[in-house]
This record gives structure tokens, C-alpha cells and sequence, in this order.
């Protein structure tokens, strides 16, 4: 039997997300109580989507570890003065935004390393979930979609900033365009617009290798 997808949009989807922002909502409160095990339950929920994107947008996943404990880092900080005005995951990838956009320029000051010199360190980058895992013989198919994943991800680093946010944020995370918008504080028209720019750019990149 063919399975059946649900849109996201239904009424149970909706309030199951609603459901999980009430859960992260009352775990920050008792984090910024000094809740550690909150916390705990805080970064073991969302810890993979976070490092996710951030290896997206940051093209260097060998950074992302470190980055990913900044950001939870600043949220433990940031525990006693948090006002739910949002939802939490809005909240929580602001966060990231900003030090990834931080992390960015600072990067952009570094020597930049080669394929061949993240492979010596006996680590490869995986195409869909960006995780890293120890380096071990691939199939040629497989071989080939990372090759391919690599390239895809080295044009969406040829984005300017703005472009690279929603982008990543659109089609990795299935972000909403209204909570991406807050995010990027910026209109859900602008980030449409932004969207439809960055695909278009991506599109010209990568004509060679969808001709081939």
C-alpha cells in the first residue's frame, strides 16, 4: 500500500507544533530557574536540527560542533530574561543567525581548507543531515552524491548572507516563510523575494552540472 503524506498544515499537525513550542516554552522557564536538567532536555531536543543548519549555512561542518555549543551556550545564558514573544525555535535560530553570520566573517579571515585536507583528518561531510562520521569506503553511487552534495553546498556559500539564511532555512529546516521572515527580521514578502533570487542564482551555479 502507497503511504499516505499529510500536509503540515492540517489541524493536527498544527497543534502537535503548537504542543511542542508549549514544551519548549515551559522548559526555558524552568532553565532559567537553573533547571539543568531542562536544559539537558532542551539540547537533546533540538541539538540536530541546530547542528544541521548550521553546517548548511557555515560550509564548514568541522565548525559546526563548536558553534552548535555557543548556541546553546547563549541560551542558557539568556534562560532568565526569555519572554516567549515567539515561537522558541524563531527565537532559538535567531540565535544561530547571528552567530553563524559572526562565525562567518571571522572564517573569512582563515586560509581555506581543501577537500583533501578535511579528508586527512579521516572525516567526510554526509549529503542529507550534514553529520560527520569517521571516513570508510563508499560505493561509487554513494560517492557520487556526496561529490554532488558538495558542490550544491559550495554555491549556496556563493550566496550573499541574506540569501543563504532563507534558503537554508526554506528547503533544510521547512521553515515557514512568516517565521522565517521574524528570524531575518524582515517581511514574508522580502523573504519570498530573497527565496526566489537565491534559487535563481543557484539554478545559473549549478546549469553545467544538471546538464551533465
Amino acid at each position: 500500500m502507497t503511504p499516505v503524506n499529510f500536509p503540515s498544515n492540517l489541524p493536527c499537525a498544527q497543534d502537535e507544533k503548537h504542543r511542542a513550542n508549549q514544551r519548549d516554552i515551559e522548559l526555558m522557564s524552568r532553565v532559567g530557574r537553573g533547571d539543568v536538567e531542562a536544559f539537558q532536555t532542551l539540547v537533546e531536543t533540538h541539538q540536530h536540527i541546530v547542528l544541521g543548519v548550521i553546517s548548511k549555512m557555515l560550509g564548514a561542518p568541522w565548525e559546526a560542533e563548536d558553534l552548535a555549543q555557543q548556541v546553546f551556550l547563549r541560551v542558557w545564558k539568556s534562560a532568565p530574561r526569555y519572554k516567549p514573544n515567539a515561537k522558541f525555535t524563531t527565537w532559538l535560530f535567531t540565535i544561530v543567525r547571528n552567530l553563524v553570520f559572526n562565525e562567518t566573517r571571522r572564517l573569512r579571515r582563515k586560509p581555506t581548507v581543501s577537500i583533501e585536507e578535511r579528508a586527512e583528518s579521516g572525516f567526510q561531510v554526509s549529503v542529507e543531515a550534514h553529520s560527520i562520521f569517521p571516513d570508510s569506503p563508499l560505493p561509487d553511487e554513494q560517492a557520487l552524491c556526496l561529490e554532488l552534495g558538495e558542490i550544491v553546498d559550495d554555491a549556496i556559500q556563493t550566496l550573499p548572507e541574506n540569501q543563504k539564511t532563507a534558503i537554508v532555512l526554506r528547503y533544510h529546516q521547512e521553515m515557514p516563510y512568516a517565521e522565517i521572515a521574524k528570524i531575518m527580521a524582515v517581511s514574508e514578502s522580502a523573504v519570498k523575494s530573497t527565496v526566489f533570487r537565491a534559487r535563481t542564482r543557484l539554478r545559473s551555479s549549478l546549469q553545467p552540472y544538471l546538464k551533465g
